[in-house]
């Protein structure tokens, strides 16, 4: 005699299994690209922030070197003295690079986020920090949850999610909590697709594009945690707001030493010329 339940397990459809773990697969794989966009958000904007705030301290700090090592050569004469001067003072005029050229538009990776708004007519926000808040980075991941292009089946509603989802990136790297609110309302207000059965061989051809794309999230997960600021960031993964701060301190004292040491250099007397080489 069978039960119900076996009834019921015999009669279900041969392919269910496959496709109840091709949805496990693809969860997997959101999972693990909200991981990596998140970390990208925080590469970017620690870019971003470290060139806006820190960039006229780097510049002063290479001015002040310049300033002592000419001090250094005026008081001594010395002809080392005066190239290595010299150097200093011509790494302070570099030919332009992208950025100098496009205004600060774009670099060398393209446009800015701030320029992409302006030319879509978008309000223009740069971000405050460099990981967003505890509020606004659980709002992300529900919505890549929920509106993710790879949860659609027709090529319509994949057009859609994309275009909902870069609004959704752009919201979460500003670290916009009130528009990630209001995203994920107009979310819930729009139209529901429901996911019909799908073939053995859909099936298949789906977990391959699955393994395949979580090769391609692996590369740039490992492009990102290999590049300079990637390295910055993993020396402070709780807290890199606070990596920031730390880098700012650090300029600041050094910025002071090159000032004492260089008005040291001005209020000193200069050395008569050819005293150092009396009585060699």
């Amino acid at each position: 005699m069978t039960t119900p339940e076996a009834d019921q397990g015999g009669a279900s459809r041969p392919e269910a299994r496959l496709e109840q773990a091709v949805r496990a697969a693809e969860q997997a794989l959101i999972e693990y690209e909200i991981a990596v966009e998140t970390f990208r958000v925080e590469v970017e904007n620690f870019s971003r922030l470290h060139h806006q705030r820190l960039g006229p301290v780097y510049a002063r700090l290479e001015e002040l070197e310049a300033l002592v090592l000419e001090a250094r050569a005026a008081r001594s004469g010395a002809a080392e003295d005066r190239r290595l001067a010299d150097e200093a003072r011509a790494r302070l005029l570099p030919l332009p690079g992208v950025e100098e050229l496009t205004h600060g538009w774009m670099d060398g990776g393209g446009l800015f986020p701030e320029a992409t708004a302006m030319l879509n007519g978008q309000e223009v926000r740069p971000p405050q920090r460099v990981r967003p808040g505890e509020e606004a980075r659980k709002l992300y991941r529900d919505l890549v949850r929920k509106a993710h292009p790879d949860l659609a089946q027709e090529e319509d509603d994949r057009v859609r999610r994309e275009e909902f989802l870069t609004r959704v990136n752009a919201a979460y790297a500003r670290g916009d909590e009130k528009e990630l609110r209001e995203l994920s309302a107009q979310w819930d207000a729009g139209p529901r697709e429901e996911r019909g059965e799908s073939l053995a061989e859909e099936l298949y051809a789906r977990l391959e594009w699955l393994a395949r794309r979580k090769d391609l999230l692996q590369r740039v997960a490992t492009e990102l945690e290999e590049s300079a600021i990637g390295g910055m960031l993993r020396l402070a993964p709780d807290d890199p707001d606070r990596l920031l701060e730390e880098i700012a301190e650090h300029l600041a004292a050094q910025v002071a030493e090159r000032e004492a040491e260089l008005a040291g250099l001005l209020a000193a007397p200069a050395a008569e010329p050819g005293s150092g080489s009396v009585g060699a």
